[in-house]
């Protein structure tokens, strides 16, 4: 056995739950296969999983932390259980499991059809291995994306041997394998390995894995199962769904120039994240936890946190998992054992002085380690936690449990939500505001583009909140133009910031008029879709799905996308394909069946080919952004930062098509977690075009949340209406937009902008009614 995977085994053991009594009462219908004085449970915990698990005599299971030790609970699945011929036949209405007890076959699949996996050799599962067979040539996904600096040439797709680990900086890994063929299979284990095959999955898992799901359905509903077993997300701030600047070199007069430079210019900011520098790091009573006072004067007594609060911009920073050891701090560490064993006092490369890694599977290190001095830091401004080098001793876990150390602290004294950044993931690490960003990554134009690949395989592993050094971080400083198309596309990723290595600026201005241009317009166009973003951050927590998702999870039977990393969707509605060239003139793009309206030019076009978008090599203006048919995006004007005015009129664009759509609005105060006892605002808009009429719903409103809005203003692009109806009545008709916008009380009227003909409709908000277009 390897160091990482012995330190994996021992990591996932520090992990155990709580002995529970071996005679556990099943969570929903299912039944016992004897092995001897051993025996596997087949449960069906939901309407589309199965739970198999082996029982060892005498022992009570032990589930890791990929498993959420407090789960939501799930509906009690309905299933009929019968015994015939040889035969155990677990019956429900999406799932059915057949136990062949003369063949020793345990068959999984839809009722009705032919098994989708088929499981030989159960006592294998005592040793820790798994072995399922499926139709040949299924496309697989999961399992892991990849590190900072490894080739990224594979794409979605995985095949052969693969190692399931956390893995190096930016990596994602999970036990979990999925294809669009129509299940994904969850090993509930830490550190292992998955091969696959053209016809089987095998899995080794080194603590144990004796514990398995199978989820059934499409991509969407294979990670709402997901979600469910492995734990939701809570939401991120409002403002984390901004722009962030983080920098490695500065102090309070240059952060403070910065933030009046981005408000000067009007281009929006809402984060600034800080790295070694806002730490006293290197000195004595508890550095690496509380301010510099040298660099940052008025961090600790907070009117620094009083100056960029009144500029809208908040403050997030850098925390490492080692402590020096000759400090008060470091000799308390000796004294508690809080130390990690995998790791060796050595010098740091920072401080020059002695260093070691603490060990966050330790309940007393994590209570420890949100001390008095952080929570000073976190009271006076640093208000988020870029959680950084935790992946470099081979624990699979210790990024997760450092940042678990973070979440349960900071709970523990503040409502306010927490918003962290980490080097790499595995999966559970979700349930504690974790977010991923893919390593010290080289500027230039050839890594840009292999951020695609890295972003989309790590969500397909189930980290949702993904981000990126926009710019890169080391190897100088970009050129102007990859600058500007850095901006651009991490516009369209989860987490949205830049930074660079020591003295690196990443400041949109630092680049040219022509780059900051480019940058500004992407930032800004970023800023005005808010609403839209945020919604999501509420779907990712209800659905398992999140912001950004590959083409293939809406298209799970089109070829063209099974390995597409070109292009992806940013919400239900946008497709997205950013210029990742230097100097291209012209980008082929594939979008997918249905119709497709470009979003700047308003130039339809019919999906399932490939199209040719005119790139603007000198000026870099363009990003390739298209609409999709049924579209609802709600949009604001673009603010310096998140919330600056409150939002009283919502535009939506909509874009009506004969197949039915829905947009769930929601809203809520955005900085704590009054969410939680139902303080938000939920409203489903849903829309569909029947031949010359438009039928448009706002449902009832959900949750205890007011918000500021108070009126809609629905933009219905196609063809001009002549009528429009609320709840039968018509509704008044105004000669203009603007005279419109400048009236009192609900009404339409008729214009034209870039899409072409489009009706403007103004209706309160908050409330349910049906709106009807004659077109």
């Amino acid at each position: 056995m390897s160091p990482s995977s012995a330190a994996s085994l021992s990591q996932a053991r520090a992990h155990l739950a709580p002995a529970r009594p071996a005679a556990l009462v099943p969570a929903g219908p299912g039944f016992d296969i004897p092995l001897g004085a051993d025996m596997v449970r087949v449960e069906l915990s939901a309407a589309d999983t199965l739970h198999v698990q082996f029982r060892r005599a005498g022992h009570a299971p032990t589930p890791t932390l990929v498993v959420d030790p407090a789960p939501q609970p799930a509906p009690r699945a309905q299933a009929e259980l019968v015994e015939q011929d040889g035969l155990v036949r677990l019956h429900g209405p999406q799932l059915e499991a057949v136990w062949d007890k003369r063949q020793g076959v345990l068959s999984i699949g839809r009722p009705g059809q032919a098994p989708l996996l088929r499981q030989f050799a159960l006592p294998s599962l005592a040793q820790g291995r798994l072995s399922l067979i499926h139709a040949k040539g299924e496309p697989m996904y999961g399992i892991g994306g990849y590190d900072a600096t490894e080739p990224a040439t594979a794409g979605l797709l995985r095949d052969g041997y693969r190692p399931v680990t956390a893995g190096e900086q930016g990596h994602a890994g999970a036990p979990f394998v999925w294809t669009t063929a129509g299940y994904g299979v969850l090993i509930d284990g830490v550190g292992g390995q998955i091969a696959l095959g053209d016809s089987r999955i095998d899995a080794r898992m080194f603590d144990g894995g004796l514990d398995y799901y199978v989820f059934l359905g499409d991509p969407h509903a294979i990670f709402g199962a997901l979600a469910r077993v492995s734990g939701r997300t809570p939401l991120f701030p409002k403002w984390a769904m901004g722009f962030t600047n983080s920098q490695w070199g500065i102090d309070q007069k240059e952060l403070l120039d910065i933030v009046h430079g981005y408000r000067e210019r009007h281009i929006p900011l809402d984060n600034f994240t800080l790295d070694f520098d806002w730490k006293a790091w290197g000195q004595d009573d508890y550095g690496e936890f509380r301010w510099n006072p040298e660099k940052f004067p008025d961090g600790s007594d907070g009117k620094l946190k009083a100056r960029l609060d009144a500029l809208g911009v908040h403050l997030t920073g850098i925390m490492k998992p080692r402590i020096h050891v000759d400090t008060i701090e470091g000799r308390e560490a000796t004294e508690h054992d809080y130390w990690l064993a995998q790791s060796d006092p050595a010098p740091d490369y920072f401080s020059g002085k002695t260093v070691r890694e603490l060990d966050f599977s330790k309940p007393q290190t994590r209570a420890w380690f949100f001390n008095a001095a952080l929570k000073h830091s976190f009271e006076t401004g640093i208000v988020g936690w870029w959680n950084d080098e935790a992946d470099d001793v081979a624990v699979d876990l210790q990024h997760m449990d450092m940042q678990r150390a973070l979440y349960d602290g900071q709970r523990a004294i503040s409502d306010l939500r927490v918003w962290s950044l980490n080097r790499n993931f595995y999966l559970g690490a979700q349930r504690y505001a974790y977010g991923l960003w893919s390593g010290d990554i080289p500027t230039g134009f050839a890594s840009m583009a292999g951020q695609r690949q890295r972003m989309l395989s790590a969500i397909n592993v189930g980290a949702m909140q993904w981000g990126m050094d926009g710019g890169g971080f080391k190897g100088g400083t970009p050129s102007p133009e990859n600058y500007a198309r850095w901006i651009q596309f991490g516009a369209f990723t989860p987490v949205f910031r830049v930074h660079g290595e020591f003295n690196q600026k990443r400041q949109p201005w630092v680049y040219g008029p022509v780059a900051e241009k480019a940058a500004a317009a992407a930032i800004r166009l970023r800023q005005s879709l808010i609403p839209y973003i945020y919604s999501y951050e509420h779907q990712r927590r209800a659905t398992g799905v999140g912001l950004v998702r590959p083409l293939l999870f809406d298209w799970p039977n089109d070829p063209n996308v099974r390995n597409d990393v070109d292009a992806w969707l940013f919400g239900d509605s946008l497709l997205v394909s950013p210029v990742v060239e230097q100097g291209q003139t012209r980008k082929s793009i594939y979008l997918p069946q249905g119709e497709w309206i470009d979003w700047f030019s308003g130039r339809r076009h019919a999906g399932g080919r490939t199209v040719e978008h005119v790139c603007d090599a000198q000026g870099w203006t363009d990003i390739p952004l298209f609409v999709r048919e049924g579209a609802i995006i709600p949009v604001q004007p673009p603010e310096d930062y998140v919330g600056q005015h409150p939002l009283t009129t919502l535009e939506v664009e909509l874009f009506p098509a004969a197949s039915a759509s829905r947009f769930d609005y929601y809203d809520d105060d955005g900085r704590t977690y009054a969410y939680e006892q139902g303080q938000y605002f939920l409203q489903a808009l849903s829309m569909q075009a029947h031949g010359e009429r438009v039928e448009f719903a706002l449902g009832a409103p959900q949750g205890g949340y007011h918000p500021a809005l108070r009126t809609w203003l629905l933009k219905f692009h196609g063809a001009p209406a002549r009528a429009v109806r609320s709840g039968g009545r018509e509704l008044e008709a105004f000669g203009s937009e603007e005279a419109l916008r400048t009236a009192d009380g609900d009404g339409w009227a008729t214009g034209q902008d870039r899409f072409g003909p489009v009706t403007y409709v103004r209706v309160s908000a908050g409330l349910a009614q049906n709106i009807t277009l004659e077109r």
